[in-house]
């Protein structure tokens, strides 16, 4: 994975263009891929492998509607099952262990914007997500930048995950509490 453990890209840099670039790229190819006949393995494998930067492993099944935004920063492991409706913002890096299963509408976000509203329009910053060896997502979970999910795992359905996760835990809940304040008068 060539992403830092944790970066800030400048909107208004080369570096930044050339991201846009390929996000045009890797969001034409996957509205190709979201159109497909389900039946069309074939197609579906030679898409999937344009928008990853290389074929995924065999034993890897993810079923469209998929999302992502980059596509070069995220790694499967062996026997991941990811199912329909699912994004992977993936500039931050996301890893994904052996044996993960992503439940429906799961969302991999691996890139953020600050929240000081003086800087948001300035850059994104970004941090890796690694998803442990047989952790298991349930439907529409939200896992954010910089978290680890344990090996073994297991996030329940709608959690929006904001901090590390054990291995072999459970972990459940939606909490949205107000966590700072702050003055961003100009």
């Amino acid at each position: 994975m060539t992403s830092p453990a944790q970066d800030r890209l400048y909107v208004r840099t080369p570096e930044f263009a050339r991201v846009a670039e390929r996000i045009e790229r890797v969001t034409a190819l996957t509205s190709r891929l979201n159109v497909l006949p389900f039946d069309d393995r074939a197609a579906r494998a030679a898409l999937l492998s344009e928008i990853f930067g290389g074929p995924l492993p065999d034993s890897v099944t993810l079923y469209p509607p998929f999302y992502t935004d980059f596509g070069l920063h995220t790694e499967f492991g062996e026997h991941v099952f990811v199912n329909q409706s699912c994004t992977f913002y993936d500039q931050g890096g996301i890893r994904i262990g052996d044996g993960v299963l992503i439940g429906p509408k799961t969302n991999l976000i691996s890139s953020d914007h600050p929240v000081r509203a003086s800087e948001r329009s300035e850059f994104i910053t970004r941090a890796p997500i690694t998803i442990g060896a047989g952790a298991w997502l349930g439907a529409a979970v939200t896992v954010l930048p910089g978290v680890t999910v344990g090996p073994g795992a297991v996030v329940g359905a709608g959690a929006v995950v904001t901090k590390d996760v054990p291995a072999n835990s459970l972990v459940t809940g939606a909490a949205a509490a107000e966590r700072k304040r702050w003055d961003d008068r100009p």
